[in-house]
């Protein structure tokens, strides 16, 4: 988890009720007859194709919710549900109290201009506009002034380390910067819901690195509400809070990165997470015992990654004590507690 101790709010931004996306012949039918009753049966008899199936789950105000799952598994379809772009077969989904299913079409619109920004795989710039003035088309979208957007669209170029740039064209620019423009349109708008669809995966493992890097600093700057869409396991834990993993249509398991490593739901979830280290992911409460009032060392954090105390743990004395945010000590953490992470064996007491 990137945040560390931080939990996201309990304020809910975007709700899922028993959502389903139908596609083929008479899938509007076939979810108007059936509703919710929809079966196997009823879908492979009419030659309907549930893209998603039944998903509800919840994204909280001020958190990172990654949707994770192989190609077609229906995780980009559920995005676009989210975003309005694709309309729901069944269920409720909301964003901030409005259904998007039984919202017109200019509530939608402003949803989509004022509330969301949208950043996807292929970049989707336009070749005909600089940098500058890619990132200033939202606002012209919303008729702002010129003076107006292209001050914000400035400040967006600097945000995103572009400010040598903003009058080059998209073909001028590497992959990476094409994406820092794709970033910063998306923000110019300031929305308070950032969706993010397989942003890094065309981009090369390093500039994908620098990219998660970058993103990462963005978040902690602007503190947005994000659902980031993605088929690398590896990204979803480091940038996830909670993470959804779907197969199918179906979400398969919802929980934080250490949850999922820890507690996998089935056997599909765990071979996903299995060759994860789990060092990067367990955080020191997950395996700490009781509290030792014979350890004098200096504490570790509750919060701390074990990867990150394993080697002064191991170079110790054979256990330190464990500190909570307040610096109460609230536990202690052994040398074999740390080994078992390491070798992803059982954990001792």
């Amino acid at each position: 988890m990137p945040h560390g101790d931080t939990q996201p709010s309990a304020e809910t931004l975007i709700e899922c009720r028993s959502v389903w996306k139908l596609y083929g012949p008479g899938a509007d039918r076939i979810a108007s007859r059936h509703g919710q009753d929809i079966n196997d049966q009823i879908l492979a008899d009419a030659g309907v194709f549930p893209a998603v199936r039944d998903v509800t789950l919840d994204v909280c105000k001020g958190e990172i919710f990654v949707i994770m799952g192989l190609s077609g598994s229906g995780k980009s379809t559920l995005l676009r549900c989210m975003t309005g772009l694709t309309e729901l077969s069944l269920g409720e989904l909301k964003i901030k109290g409005v259904d998007l299913k039984t919202a017109s079409r200019d509530t939608l619109i402003d949803i989509r201009r004022h509330t969301m920004g949208m950043v996807f795989q292929d970049f989707a710039l336009l070749p005909h506009l600089t940098v500058l003035d890619n990132i200033a088309f939202p606002l012209k979208v919303q008729g702002k002034s010129r003076e107006e957007r292209y001050a914000k669209a400035r400040e967006m170029v600097e945000l995103v380390g572009l400010s040598e740039r903003e009058n080059y064209w998209p073909h001028e620019l590497s992959g990476g910067q094409q994406q820092r423009v794709g970033i910063a349109r998306s923000l110019t708008t300031n929305p308070e819901i950032w969706f993010l669809d397989e942003p890094f995966s065309a981009l090369d493992p390093l500039i994908r690195m620098e990219m998660q890097n970058e993103f990462l600093r963005l978040q902690n700057l602007l503190q947005k509400s994000i659902v980031f869409v993605t088929h690398d396991f590896d990204e979803a834990i480091r940038l996830a809070d909670r993470i959804a993993i779907m197969e199918g249509g179906r979400v398969v398991q919802i929980g934080t990165p250490e949850e999922l490593i820890t507690h996998p739901a089935d056997a599909y979830v765990a071979e996903f997470v299995e060759k994860v280290p789990r060092s990067k992911v367990v955080r020191v409460r997950t395996i700490m015992s009781p509290a030792d009032a014979s350890l004098t060392a200096k504490p570790v954090h509750a919060g701390d990654l074990v990867g990150d105390v394993a080697e002064r743990v191991l170079s110790g004395e054979g256990a330190v004590p464990v500190a909570d945010a307040e610096g109460r000590i609230t536990g202690s953490l052994k040398a074999a507690q740390v080994v078992a992470v390491l070798l992803n064996k059982e954990i001792p007491a």
